[in-house]
């Protein structure tokens, strides 16, 4: 999730393109908002809030993108302590332990649907958040959230396969097969999550990345500890550094990271294998018991401005589901095939839902096992 800003800015520059969305980021100019009142109101009265996110999830002020939570407390005068996690699984640990008070995170489908069902997360009040209006329907009312009672969507994208071209043979990388093929053995990097090592592994035995059945999981997981002998290192953000500096070859990962990585490394591409993807959304919650829950809306709320989520996704390189930030966006990264695939290249996606307890257990338990195992 390196920044897009800088790239978009030369190819700006060498087409003569100076649209609105590629003009630099004047840092004394305050983003423009739907109603500022609504967030000045809260000014001056020492309130605070704390969001989790993923790890580089944000625009941040780095080269001359906007700088999003100096622009929030800023204009609301709400102070945002902002703390990062590597995956749900960690996301979920963190609140299932108690040890510590968040009031937005931002975890992704299925996760939303395991914590809403176990009451990890507080119904919102979507009157505190009328940029709601903005939020693309296809992206609402999901299985996860089917009644959009605890979650507003922050972005979405598919996972696919990250690759070297110049260590790749790029017929190999129309499948997941190339994930477990011996001649990129030491050069492979997997996630470090047991959901999207699993899905993968589903999709390349050609089950449903939500199957219940046992059996199916338990192939999956002989797959992945058949996979571990030629694999280099289960990663997350560490990706960005190994693909970009060629220290490694190939690897599953999230579109919008690819974007990015492709853009510092151009040795990169990207491709969705034909066996199938992961269309996932990630979206913006209120743990149970947060202590500013109409702050935590007033913040995601300015998270769905029109200026804000482009900034975001200029930044992180991921797909939004604001519209009018869609519209807004520079035309390249708009028609990006990456970004917003077509159709006939994510035909059928699977979208990751919430498992049952017994299957969450059951997958805890066997990736304990992969990630102590030898392999075979």
């Amino acid at each position: 999730m390196k920044k897009l800003t800088a790239v978009l800015l030369v190819l700006c520059m060498a087409f003569g393109l100076f649209a609105t969305g590629c003009q630099k980021e004047n840092e004394n100019v305050t983003v423009k908002v739907e109603d500022e009142s609504y967030y000045s109101q809260y000014k001056d009265k020492g309130y605070e809030i704390n969001v989790y996110n993923w790890g580089e999830y944000i625009s941040t002020g780095a080269d001359d993108t906007m700088d999003v939570i100096g622009e929030f407390e800023k204009l609301s005068g709400i102070k945002v302590n902002y703390t990062n996690f590597a995956t749900n699984e960690e996301l979920y640990a963190k609140l299932r332990t108690g040890a510590v008070s968040y009031d937005v995170i931002i975890p992704s489908d299925y996760m939303i649907g395991r914590m809403a069902k176990e009451g990890m997360l507080e119904p919102l009040n979507l009157e505190n958040i009328p940029n709601y209006k903005f939020i693309d329907p296809q992206f609402t009312s999901k299985s996860y959230d089917p009644d959009n009672t605890y979650s507003v969507p922050y972005t979405w994208g598919t996972v696919g396969i990250i690759y070297n071209k110049t260590m790749v043979d790029e017929a190999d990388v129309d499948t997941w097969d190339i994930l477990w093929n011996e001649k990129y053995a030491g050069n492979i990097l997997m996630f470090s999550n047991s959901r999207d090592a699993f899905g993968i592994a589903l999709m390349k035995l050609g089950y449903n990345v939500n199957t219940e059945d046992e059996g199916e999981i338990k192939l999956a997981a002989e797959e992945l500890k058949k996979q571990k002998p030629v694999i280099q290192a289960y990663v997350m953000d560490e990706i960005f550094d190994k693909m970009e500096s060629g220290e490694a070859a190939v690897a599953p990962y999230y579109a919008g990271d690819a974007i990015t990585m492709i853009a510092e490394a151009p040795d990169l591409a990207f491709s969705v294998p034909k066996e199938g993807t992961n269309l996932f959304i990630d979206a913006m919650c209120i743990p149970k018991g947060a202590k500013n829950k109409e702050l935590a809306e007033v913040f995601i709320n300015f998270m769905c401005e029109t200026e804000v989520a482009k900034a975001n996704i200029e930044t992180i390189g991921y797909s939004t589901p604001q519209v009018k930030a869609l519209e807004a966006l520079d035309e390249d990264l708009r028609n990006n095939p990456i970004a917003y695939p077509p159709e006939d290249v994510i035909q059928n996606p699977q979208v990751f839902e919430n498992l049952s307890d017994a299957t969450n257990k059951l997958y805890d338990k066997l990736w304990t096992e992969i990630l102590a195992s030898s392999g075979h």
